[in-house]
């Protein structure tokens, strides 16, 4: 095993809808060094567009050519596949959520902290660079103490009838939420309602409270009329919208000085213009992601979404409601 060397070389574990794209980013990165999937057409495909074998699971643990394992295959699958690629000894990197209940979460953990491994979550939304200048505007303390947040992911489809929409969409949000405020919430309420496929709801809204007095509130869907990813954060000082919808990049991170002023005893709003807040255009979110795996594989650093960071994260799904 190399695990502690430092040239990575990746297996992606599923090369369907997302994990195509997982094995573009890591072939560009110079770390692909197999593909894994049952369905034999795909994977003898996505071998020879790449130029890397297709492995069997139990042939890419097996080799001493691969150091990590990445997982991108459905959640009920996740904990097998990792706790398995831990003890062959690989680093691991799962797509979100990193497990369906806290039980198989935590034992996924409890096995990478106990076999020295590197063990990453897919918390996509935490490497956008948009957001990466938020948090820092945030925790710089840009807007002040903040009061409430809300994010809006919905669009028209993709329609799934395996999970509902909290689990499909709504992992990103949670992970920024609980990252800007900086602490786990200590009260979460969740409901939804399913109209296309019984029993799976194409709705979700969530509300979240924190110990420092913060609210959170999420809204997924996908039974809208239009796609909008917005995400609104209010502080005491200033309020920031990330709109990574919006058709100008330039435009999709903006700050907003308003403030409250009183006008014999009344509460009057003086509204600023927005200021563009600043942040790399050109770095591409899942590149930035992969990239960072790397990084920690190579140099044995923590990740930013972590074994801790992903519990706490499944943990207030679970509370908004399960799956």
């Amino acid at each position: 095993m190399n695990g502690n060397g430092n040239n990575a070389r990746v297996a992606v574990v599923g090369c369907g809808h997302w994990g195509k794209n997982l094995v573009r980013n890591f072939s560009e990165l110079g770390a692909l060094a197999g593909v894994v999937d049952p369905r034999q057409g795909v994977v003898a495909g996505f071998a020879q567009k790449y130029n890397v074998p297709a492995f069997t699971l139990d042939e890419a643990l097996a080799s001493d050519l691969i150091t990590a394992i990445v997982i991108a295959v459905p959640a009920e699958l996740h904990t097998k596949i990792a706790l398995t690629a831990l003890a062959a000894g690989k680093d691991v990197y799962v797509e979100k959520p990193i497990a369906l209940n806290m039980d198989d979460a935590a034992a996924i953990a409890d096995a990478a902290q106990g076999a020295d491994r590197v063990l990453m979550v897919g918390h996509l939304l935490q490497y956008h660079p948009a957001f990466e200048a938020l948090l820092a505007c945030v925790r710089g303390g840009g807007l002040g103490t903040l009061r409430y947040a809300y994010s809006n992911r919905v669009s028209t489809g993709i329609f799934r009838t395996e999970e509902n929409t909290l689990w499909s969409l709504a992992p990103h949000d949670f992970s920024l939420m609980l990252a800007l405020f900086g602490e786990a919430p200590d009260k979460v309420s969740g409901t939804g309602d399913g109209w296309v496929t019984p029993g799976i709801e194409d709705e979700y809204r969530v509300d979240m409270t924190f110990p420092s007095g913060g609210r959170a509130h999420i809204f997924a869907s996908w039974l809208h009329p239009f796609k909008e990813q917005r995400l609104v954060v209010v502080g005491d000082k200033a309020m920031a919208v990330f709109e990574d919808t919006h058709p100008d990049k330039a435009q999709k991170l903006r700050i907003y000085h308003h403030r409250i002023v009183r006008s014999s005893g009344m509460p009057v709003p003086v509204k600023a213009e927005a200021e563009i807040l600043s942040y790399d255009m050109k770095a591409e979110p899942l590149a930035q992601e992969c990239s960072h795996f790397l990084h920690c594989c190579n140099t044995r650093e923590k990740p930013r979404t972590d074994a801790a960071e992903a519990l706490a994260v499944l943990n207030a799904m679970i509370m908004a409601g399960n799956p």
